[in-house]
């Protein structure tokens, strides 16, 4: 290893080249050698001969920033004979990704009946498998020897099915269990907030009745009646003559009166304590209180920011995590997918849901409901996501611009909510028309407990730095209400260099992706040059997370695999600190191509998604045969 880095020194300058991070010379190398190395180490340690390989082909293209190599012209016969399939680039695409469905990596599956040791109510129709035995042989191979879920909660609620089935299953296909573990964990909720069959059903019946937030939406309506009211009455004293006023309105409120029995009054109940919950609102002093401030705040990371990646966050010293952005229609019309988003682990204690929405009556119903059903500490409004499906809606970044129905939203959800209410926003929707600073003094009226603006519009995305100069000015317009900054931040340096802009706290996105012990050298306020040895454990943190969160079954450890594989996109961009020139690495400064001190340094910097599939094959085994991956940015892909 050291040999090859000798040779490959012939980059190596002291001279910075613009947009890319400065790395010590010694350690640079050319895109060609980097992959050789990459190929030839892991062929090694695999125990490879040369021209062979377990594993399916790779598609090894160029990363992101570099000019697509050019195609040979081909004679138009030829050409014809090219398939567009083929001609096409196996590349990342964000939009219309393929969804394949984890069910598809297994052939046949053990019928749900044999597990829970019921009858199949399908009887000979089933197409499970009911012979345990015939499943066990055609079953592949264990991933490891130890399962993770047996030696933490005692037993394993997969079973046979579980990729890790050796340890906790007998001669005679019986599954055993540890009874002190079990008895330790009896009665005990680790992940709350999950969707009842009751509730979907009704929530699908529309039989859940939404009494608070029916109340707000009727003062809206009656609101729109004044007012179209009152514009009319205008134009009747224009035309009519004075004392035109309609008997049947007068006759109306006389027979009602007369038909009133004094005799015979309205039922009233006076059986039990009578209270006036049903009348009385709380008041802002009385809701439940949070003290955002001065806290290192995960962002609702869409994809990436799933429950084992803030689990793992709050193993390195986060304060304040949200689950992801879950559309709000969607929570209502019960939705098993979108209602996973709100899971919550135990040791999750400062959490809070954020949901997207473009109209009050559902804003606020969403928001009765979770308040209802979950346990939260806060709900937020995304009022700045950018992507196209959402802002032509009225939605995300939409809110901004209309600032009526956003009041409205703010308003209704705030009638509804016995917790806080918080917004994010971004700097604006174009690019050279900033109108967060217009939007915020409003917002104070409204009643938004807290408010997150990222530094960048609409347009922006991550095309250019955050502006923390703009993000100072709101901070004091929002004042007293906490702001909390967001953009840009990837070391201690630059969450100080954030802090003194007079913000209440900063919410970090990208920088925990690419190293989520951001939040421990935040409050060290030192460098970590983590080792590849802790990097990977840090994984292997998140494979068994993952493996309790989606299960230990082939679905459960795919779905485990695909989210680290959506992670290692990120991760890979981590540059280690002692191999800067220059420090703190800048979260827009790409990485050249560089040899680690180490082969795993190395295999953890490559940017080919190839080489993060082996990374996740050290963790989860093999993939399957027709395993597929697109990552969300313009990286090469896996087929």
């Amino acid at each position: 290893m050291e040999g090859v880095m000798e040779e490959n020194t012939e980059r190596g300058t002291s001279v910075a080249v613009k947009g890319e991070a400065a790395i010590k010379p010694e350690f640079l190398t050319t895109k060609e050698k980097f992959h050789d190395l990459i190929d030839s180490e892991w062929q090694g340690c695999k125990g490879e001969t040369t021209g062979e390989s377990d594993t399916p082909e790779e598609v090894k293209d160029t990363t992101v920033g570099e000019p697509e190599p050019k195609r040979v012209k081909l004679d138009p016969e030829e050409e014809k004979k090219v398939e567009k399939t083929d001609r096409k680039r196996f590349r990342g695409q964000n939009k219309s990704r393929p969804h394949t469905k984890p069910t598809t990596y297994e052939e046949k599956r053990l019928c749900l009946s044999v597990i829970q040791k019921r009858e199949c109510t399908f009887g000979d129709k089933c197409t499970f498998y009911h012979d345990v035995a015939a499943y066990m042989a055609s079953k592949p191979a264990d991933i490891g020897e130890r399962c993770y879920l047996y030696e933490t909660f005692g037993k394993c609620e997969y079973g046979l099915t579980c990729r890790f089935s050796k340890e906790h299953t007998t001669s005679d296909f019986q599954t055993t269990e540890k009874e002190d573990l079990v008895k330790a964990f009896e009665g005990r909720t680790l992940t709350k907030n999950n969707l009842s069959k009751d509730l979907q059903f009704r929530l699908r019946k529309r039989s859940v009745a939404f009494k608070k937030s029916e109340e707000y939406l009727k003062t809206l309506s009656n609101n729109k009646d004044k007012k179209r009211h009152h514009g009319n009455a205008n134009q009747a004293e224009v035309c009519a003559p004075e004392g035109s006023a309609d008997p049947k309105d007068e006759n109306v409120a006389a027979d009602k009166q007369l038909n009133t029995d004094p005799d015979n009054p309205p039922p009233v109940k006076t059986l039990g304590p009578l209270t006036d919950a049903d009348v009385t609102k709380l008041r802002p002093c009385e809701k439940k209180q949070v003290d955002f401030r001065d806290k290192l705040y995960l962002a609702p990371l869409t994809t990436c920011g799933n429950l084992p990646f803030r689990r793992v966050c709050k193993r390195f010293g986060v304060d304040i995590t949200c689950g992801e952005m879950a559309m709000c229609t969607n929570l209502l019309q019960g939705h098993q997918s979108e209602w996973a988003l709100l899971k919550r682990h135990e040791s999750e204690d400062l959490f809070g849901v954020q949901v997207e929405g473009c109209f009050p009556d559902t804003m606020t119903r969403c928001a009765e409901l979770i308040n209802t059903y979950a346990d939260v500490d806060f709900v937020d409004i995304n009022s700045g996501c950018p992507i196209d499906l959402v802002y032509k809606k009225g939605g995300g970044c939409g809110l901004m611009t209309r600032t009526r129905k956003f009041e409205q939203i703010i308003k209704g959800m705030n009638h509804v909510l016995d917790v806080p209410l918080t917004v994010k926003i971004r700097t604006g929707v174009q690019e050279k028309s900033s109108i967060a600073h217009k939007l915020i003094p409003e917002m104070k009226t409204w009643g938004v407990s807290m408010i997150t603006l990222h530094g960048r519009s609409r347009e922006q995305r991550y095309t250019k730095l955050a502006d923390w100069d703009y993000i100072n000015t709101c901070a004091e317009l929002a004042s007293p209400i906490p702001l909390f900054g967001n953009g840009d931040i990837l070391s201690y340096e630059d969450a100080v260099k954030a802090r003194e802009t007079g913000v209440s706290g900063i919410m970090i996105a990208r920088g925990a992706l690419i190293k989520p012990w951001i939040f421990t050298e935040i409050k060290e306020n030192r460098h970590w040059d983590i080792s590849s040895s802790e990097r990977l454990d840090i994984l292997k943190d998140f494979t068994n997370y993952g493996l309790e969160h989606w299960g230990s079954d082939t679905r459960g450890v795919e779905k485990t695999r695909k989210f680290m594989l959506e992670w290692l996109s990120f991760m890979c961009r981590y540059i280690p600190v002692g191999l800067l020139e220059r420090m703190p690495q800048k979260i827009n400064e790409r990485p050249p191509y560089y040899m680690g001190r180490n082969y795993l340094e190395s295999l953890m910097a490559s940017q080919n998604v190839g080489d993060w599939i082996r990374i996740s094959e050290m963790l989860l085994g093999p993939v399957p045969k027709n395993f597929i991956f697109l990552p969300k940015h313009k990286a090469n892909a896996y087929k």
